[in-house]
This record gives structure tokens, sequence and C-alpha cells, in this order.
């Protein structure tokens, strides 16, 4: 028996309907039971039939317009039913799904769309004005366009977000998702599958260092981690889960686009958080398994009369420390007013592997930490400057881990991929240790990379948006503490000749607000005559960092 295993859950995974990928279990239960809700959103019910329906008639637009096996379809979109439709819809015709944060700005949808080669993109009409500006500059065959109204229900049974309630748009030069939703034909198209060489998902990520790369996953790496999910979590057919964290991020992906399906649950969907939606939907819906970040269930915590709600149905509530940790006293806090629910620590994991390598056991919480390896998974703490040298049991060290979700590699990065596996093993970057019950305490990265509420910002990137700037000559970001977000950016900046004294750091936070997504731009910016640097001429953000740290 495996260590601190937790009971009622088998110690063994095996697929609850084989080895397939994730639209066959869709199919699955479309024939199995055709009328059960899949999908609610805002009260619009989606029936698994017609959730299979919708994803062949995109499977077939994109195999009659010559969309191949292998090449990447961006998806630039909120949470919606069009994601999930999309990705399933696109892995059908054999396609690779790339998800683009729907927080981006022209430049770093530029980027990503390049990296990855994309023809065809797939976005919200109140996002397609940032497509177009640079839709020139990219490979773009075709725009698919669609609005929030397509999938709304006459009268919502939950509040709407104000930019729901706007009508939508149309746009020369785009295709109308709702026209080929009509237009193609709902049948199966025929494409043959390797489980553990196609690849389905291109997810960007930093790896170690560096602009984003795109992390390959395979059919089977998101079969693997789904079907673990579901039997860590004890879901059954009966489960009525809730989505609101983002989809087009490996985590809000795995519990919002593939783990109900798996299961053949129903799922209640929200396009963004908002603490009144939310306690609304789980009493309306009776919803019983909810993935959460904890400043959400703080912000739900604080609304007037919430002791009075009936919150009796939920079971379960994953929880990730974005932006604040999840205590004890959190968790007792939500316990008061979900009293059936188990709420503990969701879990430890990188976009290298679909996410998920560890799972905290429902009987043997342990708050701070992320818990014990989830299944067939291997995790080592080794010397920062020895991978060799393994650490004994309470030692920090770099996290190495091996899973069956690892990633084939980077798109067109073979020597990133080569520095980021080694001998089988995942070099993580991220620091932390294993105590003696093989609990894992995540203690800090070794990288460079920034997490601001839970997303990743990668400090080139940061960087190189930063010296477009006319008046700036250098630029080095780092990440330094924030409260509410658990880090945040600051840009040291070398001026140009000239510029000096007619250039305010209020003048580059705004500038950078206007072009960087919300969570990306600096915070604080700090003015400077040089950068610390090798004599190779590359700036050494660690200096700055630790100059920083002197100073708190």
């Amino acid at each position: 028996m495996v260590k601190n295993w937790p009971s009622g859950v088998p110690e063994k995974l095996s697929f609850r309907q084989g080895e397939k990928p994730l639209f066959e279990y869709l199919r699955s239960h479309a024939r199995r039971f055709p009328d059960k809700t899949a999908l609610i959103y805002y009260g619009r019910e989606i029936s698994y039939r017609e959730l299979d329906q919708l994803t062949d008639r995109f499977a077939n637009f994109l195999v009659k317009n010559n969309v191949k096996k292998g090449d990447r379809v961006a998806l630039f979109l909120p949470n919606c039913p069009q994601y999930i439709i999309c990705h399933h819809g696109a892995q059908k015709a054999g396609a690779v799904v790339g998800p683009c944060s729907p927080m981006f700005r022209e430049w770093e949808l530029e980027y990503e769309l390049n990296d990855m080669g994309a023809e065809t993109l797939v976005t919200m009409d109140q996002l397609y004005p940032v497509a177009e500006k640079i839709r020139s500059k990219t490979g773009l065959k075709r725009v698919i366009v669609t609005g929030y109204g397509e999938f709304l229900p006459d009268h919502p049974t939950l509040p709407l977000p104000d930019e729901m309630k706007l009508p939508g748009k149309h746009f020369p030069d785009t295709l109308e998702f709702s026209r080929i939703m009509s237009e193609y034909p709902a049948q199966p198209v025929s494409i043959d599958i390797d489980m553990r060489e196609d690849v389905a998902l291109m997810v960007y990520t930093s790896g170690t260092t560096g602009l984003p790369k795109g992390a390959m996953l395979t059919y089977y790496n998101a079969l693997f981690k789904t079907a673990a999910a579901v039997e860590v979590s004890r879901n059954t057919e009966n489960e009525v889960t809730l989505s609101v964290m983002p989809l087009f991020h490996i985590a809000g992906m795995l519990m919002g686009v593939n783990s109900f399906l798996y299961f053949g649950g129903t799922q209640v969907l929200l396009s963004r958080f908002d603490p009144l939606a939310v306690a609304e939907a789980i009493e309306k819906y009776r919803v019983s398994y909810w993935y959460s970040a904890a400043p959400m269930n703080v912000g739900i915590m604080q609304l007037p009369g919430i002791n009075e709600r009936d919150f009796g149905s939920l079971r379960l509530n994953l929880c990730t420390s974005f932006g604040i940790a999840l205590t004890e006293e959190i968790g007792l806090a939500w316990q008061k007013i979900a009293p059936n629910c188990h709420i503990y620590e969701a879990a430890y994991g990188l976009s290298e592997t679909h996410t998920l390598d560890t799972f905290m056991p429902w009987d043997r919480v342990k708050y701070g930490s992320t818990g014990i390896p989830i299944y067939e998974t291997v995790i080592k703490i080794v010397d920062p400057g020895d991978s060799q040298k393994e650490m004994p049991a309470g030692s920090e060290g770099e996290i190495l881990l091996k899973t069956p979700g690892l990633f084939k590699g980077y798109w067109n990065r073979p020597e990133a991929t080569a520095e980021a596996m080694r001998d089988g093993w995942l070099h993580t970057g991220d620091i932390g240790r294993l105590d003696e019950d093989g609990y894992l305490y995540l203690l800090g990265r070794k990288k460079e990379m920034i997490k601001c509420s839970g997303y990743s910002v990668f400090p080139e990137e940061v960087e190189a948006f930063l010296i477009r700037h006319e008046a700036v000559a250098q630029a080095a970001v780092i990440g330094v503490p924030d409260p509410v977000r658990g880090e945040s950016v600051k840009a040291f900046i070398v001026l140009k000749q000239g510029y000096e004294g007619k250039v305010g750091s209020d003048d580059i936070i705004s500038w950078s607000r206007e072009r960087m997504s919300p969570y990306k731009y600096p915070r604080e910016v700090a003015f400077r005559s040089s950068l610390p640097a090798t004599g190779a001429g590359k700036v050494l953000r660690r200096v700055l960092a630790e100059e920083e740290k002197s100073r708190s």
C-alpha cells in the first residue's frame, strides 16, 4: 500500500472506458444518456447529445477547410461553451489546440500565434479588435468569431457580468461561429489518433527560463491526468461541478474542459468569477464539486447573508493558493458555511506535465503542503547545484519528477527540451522539500518566472515589451512579494540619453498597462543608470532580486 494513500481511492489507475481520446468519452456518453445535461451556462442547458453534435460540426468545418492532423487551432476565448466545443471539436479533427489567454494584448497574441504557426483562430467578438490589429502580421488564414449571446438563454438564471449583456458584433473577413454550427454536418469524422505520440494540446509556458514556449502534450497525457484527477476526487456520474477558473489555463482546463466529460457529470460554467453568481449557482444547481482559488472562497464568505445560504450540497472543494494561501483558518471558516465539504490544496503541477503531479489525501490533509505524488509519479529533491545528489527528507532542493503526464517537448525548441528533460526526469526549476510522510512543500523557484495571481509572467517577455518604449534603453524585471497577488512585477529601467527627468515611473506603468495583460504589467518601476550584467552583457536579474530582498 502506498504511504498515506487515501481510503476509498483505488491505488492503481485504470481508465473507466479504456485508453481512448477524451472526445470518445463524450461520444460514449452521448449514446448512453443523450438527454442528460452536460453543461449549464447561466441557465442554458446543453445535453450530451447536443454537445457531441456541436463538436462534430466544428470538426467537420476544420476538415472541410483543409485543416490537417497536427495543424494548430488557436482559441482566444474567455470561459464559454464555445471554448469547450472548439477544444474537443478540434481534437476530433486531429488538430492541436493552442489556448491563448483572453487577457492578451496585441504583442502577446501575435507572438504565440506566430510561434505555434496557427492558421485558424477562434475568438470572441469583444476580443476580435485585438486580433484584427495583428492579423496581417501572422499566418492566419481564417478567423472565426462568436459572441456570448449565442449560448445564453432568454432569461438567465444567474447574474450576468456586464460584458455579457452587450449586443453581438459582426466583422468583415471573418467567419461566424453560429453559421458553422448550422451549416456543417453533425457527423463523426474519421481521424486515426496515436494516443502516445500525437500532440493534442500546445500550452505556452516558460519552462525554466526564456520567452514562452509551446509545451506539446499528447492525447494520452490529457487522458491520464484527467482520469487521475477524477479518481482521487472520487467523482461519479451524479456529480454537479462548478467551473469558474480560466479554461485556457492548464489547471482550469483539466477541471473545466476535460474532467466532467470523462466521468459523465453535469457542469455549471461561469464566464468569470463573481461571488454572488457562484453562491447562487451552488444553491440553485446543488453543486457538489468546485475547483477554486483561495481569494474566491474569501470573497464568497464576505457576502451579506452568506450564513443563511444552503451550501449543503458541496462535498469537495479543491482550492489553489493563488494570491493568498489556503490556511487551516480559511478551511475551517469555509466549512461553517459548507458543512459537508472537504476543502484542501488542489495540487502541485506544471504545464509540461498537464498539471496535477501531487494531490491531497482527503482523509490526511496537511495544510501548507501540496500533498503526495499522484498515480505512477515519482518525485525527488536534489541539490540545486548538483542534480545527481538527492536530498534527504526535510531538506530543500530542486524538484525533479517522472510522470506519464510528461510532455513530448517544447515546440521547435530542442535545446530547451533537452535542458528540461534529462535521463527521464523533468527538472522543474522549482524549489521544495518532501517530509517524512511523502508530502511535497513548494518553497520557491529556481527559475526566474514570476507568478502573479497564479499566472506565469516571463521576465524576458515583459522586458521585450518595455524596450519598445521610445525612452527605454534597457529593462530588467523581477518578481517582488505582493500580499494579494503573491508576486508583482517590478521593472528596472535605464533611460535613453535625453529622457532623464522627462519620463517617470507613472508614465512607464500607464504605457505598459495599455499594452500588456492585466496581471503582467509592472506595478513598480525603478530607474537605474546601469543594470548588473555578466562580462558577456547578460543582465543579472538575481542580483537585482538579492538587492530588493536585502531592502525588505
